[in-house]
C-alpha cells in the first residue's frame, strides 16, 4: 500500500534566475540544468548542451533522494539544480515543489528555454 506524501508549498522559497547567462554561468561552476519541457518543444526547439531532460510529470520522483525512481545523475542536497521550462512559468511551481522535498539549492530560470535562446546561449538542434 502506497502512502501519498503531502506537499505544503512554499512558493516564495525558490529563487529565481533572473538572466540565461546567469544559469549558464551557474552551470559553469557546477550547477545542473534541468529541460522540463515536452518532448515536442526539444524536438522542434532544440535542446541546451548538458542540461538533463525530465519530463515535468515525474520531476518529483527523479529528483527527490529517497525515491527509488530517483535519477542518480541528479544530486539536489549537494549540486544546484536549476529548473528550465520553455518560458519560466512552469519551473517556478516545480521549483518550489522541489524545495519543499528539502532540496533548497533549486532555482528556476525566468523565461525558460525561450529566454535561453533569445541571449544567444548554446541551443543543439
Amino acid at each position: 500500500m502506497a502512502i501519498a506524501r503531502s506537499y505544503n508549498f512554499t512558493y516564495m522559497t525558490a529563487r529565481t534566475i533572473d538572466h540565461p547567462r546567469e544559469a549558464a554561468a551557474a552551470v559553469r561552476d557546477g550547477a545542473l540544468l534541468i529541460d522540463i519541457r515536452s518532448e515536442s518543444q526539444r524536438a522542434e526547439d532544440g535542446v541546451v548542451p548538458g542540461a538533463v531532460f525530465v519530463a515535468r510529470n515525474v520531476l518529483e520522483w527523479r529528483c527527490d533522494p529517497t525515491s527509488e525512481h530517483r535519477d542518480a545523475r541528479i544530486d539536489g542536497r549537494e549540486r544546484q539544480l536549476i529548473i528550465m521550462c520553455n518560458e519560466g512559468y512552469q519551473s517556478s511551481l516545480a521549483a518550489a515543489t522541489l524545495h519543499d522535498l528539502g532540496l533548497t539549492r533549486t532555482t528556476d530560470l525566468a523565461g525558460g528555454f525561450q529566454a535561453w535562446r533569445a541571449a544567444g546561449l548554446p541551443v543543439e538542434r
